[in-house]
């Protein structure tokens, strides 16, 4: 019984994928083999594009040389195929968190027109309540303060426009308090 280690040999070289060996024989009592390394797993289309490794003679130029001229070719293909396989694994991962950024840079724009219209509308009733005379229902109908800080001086400049034509002060106006108290 002759033991042969060939197996042995190939488990060593810790390749990734499925290994594919075509032995054709030649005219000249030689042999062409062609050995291809065929990684599935890998999504990149551009491992089709890696050639097979071929070797060319006889028999037991074969035998004394397999090893040593397939193991770095193969190895490097391996490798080539599994950092190909965990570039697009990184791409894809990018992709998803660009659409999520994207998606919450939507949601905070379309918020962010939605707050803007509120104000907008707020601001908009109540300079229509003010042309009517209506000055202190256009007061109450402005947008709070406390929900559009970024426009807290035009709004305080709106109160105090509505507020001048209908809360009277009782400094800066002594003859009409005196008319009020003294009928």
């Amino acid at each position: 019984m002759v033991q042969t280690n060939f197996f042995r040999q190939i488990v060593k070289l810790n390749l990734t994928g499925d290994l594919q060996l075509t032995l054709r024989a030649t005219e000249e009592s030689g042999f062409v083999l062609s050995i291809l390394l065929i990684n599935e797993q890998c999504g990149d289309k551009a491992r089709k594009l890696i050639p097979p490794l071929n070797l060319r003679g006889t028999a037991e130029e074969l035998d004394n040389g397999f090893f040593e001229k397939v193991a770095n070719p193969l190895q490097t293909v391996s490798g080539l195929m599994v950092d190909m396989e965990g570039f697009m694994k990184q791409v894809e991962e990018a992709k998803k968190k660009s659409a999520m950024e994207k998606e919450k840079s939507d949601k905070e724009k379309k918020e962010k027109e939605g707050k803007d219209k509120k104000y907008n509308d707020a601001l908009q009733k109540a300079e229509q309540l003010a042309s009517e005379g209506k000055h202190k229902e256009a007061w109450s109908t402005l947008p709070k303060v406390s929900e559009f800080p970024q426009y807290v001086d035009v709004i305080r400049k709106k109160q105090d426009e509505y507020e001048a034509h209908f809360a009277h002060n009782l400094f800066t106006e002594p003859q009409q308090a005196q008319q009020i108290s003294n009928p």
